[in-house]
């Protein structure tokens, strides 16, 4: 559904940030969970989404009961290590030195107790994790918040599932702006980053492009996720610089690869209203004059979501996540895996290395190139080039 503004909302936020582009992505309403008959579920979004330019929203939909409330289970339900290992063909053997950072806003109290217990439950070893402010610091952490603690969790699993061997950095933002967001992400590549996965992100806004230096740091793979409200486009996702992560649905199936995956219909896609479109995209490949998202993909469907262990707040331990969260994550394990500082540039180079996503779509119902909203041979929009196949592409 389309973001709808009043005037009175629109001349309030006006007051306070960039104006909104009109053309920037739908979202639905946090708490309202989204129903899914066939398997019985439902699933909401972990951080209800301001509306407001400069903003951003993380993009975790947790799965629920029919009243909203997270789905608890006794233990480990939904894709676990093995699984995502085995659907995207990777070694979980390499990644030692590398640092995966996660940006998030606001504080999880309990990430190091949580990321602990998620890794004894499936055997990883004993992990480096570092917190930090978004100034750098062990401590003075901000507000703490529970739907960006289940962002937190989320992420932080998803990094210890694809590298296990690799150290994971948390740098919190102060809050949900994106300019607090973006010195988060400049802390977390002066720290040492190799990695930095941003699982957030809000409408396009006039001035979004002051932030792009922020996310481009020489030899330092840097994701977004795409967002989880279809056809639209979302910042960061649509800095160039940025590899920006859609989201598939993934079923295991008796095919040689032994899965399969089709776009997910709430993965984020489009052609940016602000962005120039880089150099390694085409105008012939995308449909787009300017910067078009996504560039990969990894599962987000919640209907085919993730393990995660979360205990902040009214969560109670084992849940079942989707969202481009789940994907942004894993995506930027996969350069730590690859150990070779890989740039987005490189994807579109080496896009025979990937799984290409044919089918699905994220239901855009406006004239646009079908191949913005649609999963077909070669790049589109829900699912960029295509999933990992190992790390060779990346």
């Amino acid at each position: 559904m389309p973001r709808l503004r009043t005037f009175t909302a629109l001349l309030f936020a006006s007051l306070l940030v960039p104006a909104a582009i009109a053309t920037s992505a739908s979202a639905d309403q946090g708490g309202v969970p989204k129903s899914n008959a066939a398997l019985g579920r439902s699933h909401r979004r972990s951080c209800p989404d301001t509306g407001q330019p400069g903003v951003a929203s993380c993009d975790a939909h947790v799965v629920t009961n029919a009243l909203g409330k997270p789905l608890a289970t006794s233990g480990p339900s939904g894709y676990n290590p093995t699984d995502l290992a085995s659907a995207y063909k990777l070694s979980t053997s390499g990644g030692a030195g590398q640092t995966v950072a996660i940006v998030d806003a606001y504080d999880d109290p309990n990430a190091a107790a949580d990321l602990a217990a998620y890794r004894n439950a499936f055997g990883l070893p004993a992990v480096n994790f570092t917190k930090l402010n978004q100034s750098g610091v062990q401590g003075s952490y901000p507000q703490a918040n529970g739907g960006w603690a289940e962002e937190i969790s989320l992420d932080v699993d998803m990094v210890s599932a694809i590298c296990p061997k690799c150290n994971i950095m948390l740098v919190e933002a102060s809050s949900s702006s994106m300019a607090n967001l973006a010195q988060a992400v400049n802390t977390a590549a002066a720290h040492g980053a190799t990695a930095i996965s941003n699982s957030y992100g809000g409408g396009e806004f006039y001035g979004e492009g002051s932030y792009d230096s922020s996310y481009s740091h020489n030899g330092v793979a840097i994701t977004a996720s795409t967002g989880d409200s279809g056809y639209g486009v979302e910042y960061p996702a649509a800095s160039p610089n940025v590899t920006a992560v859609g989201g598939t649905s993934l079923q295991p199936a008796s095919n040689a690869r032994g899965w399969t995956e089709t776009a997910w219909s709430g993965a984020g896609s489009g052609c940016s209203a602000v962005e120039k479109r880089p150099g390694f995209q085409t105008s012939t490949n995308t449909g787009c004059s300017n910067r078009a998202v996504a560039d990969v993909s990894a599962v987000a469907d919640p209907n085919t979501g993730v393990a995660v262990y979360d205990t902040y707040g009214s969560d109670t331990g084992w849940e079942v996540f989707g969202g481009t969260s789940v994907a942004s994550p894993i995506i930027a394990s996969v350069y730590a895996l690859a150990s070779d500082g890989g740039s987005v540039g490189g994807l579109y180079s080496h896009k025979t290395l990937l799984n290409d996503v044919t089918s699905g779509t994220n239901g855009c119902k406006r004239r646009v190139a079908l191949q913005l909203c649609t999963g077909g041979l070669g790049w589109d929009g829900p699912t960029g080039l295509g999933t990992p196949s190992g790390t060779g592409a990346f």
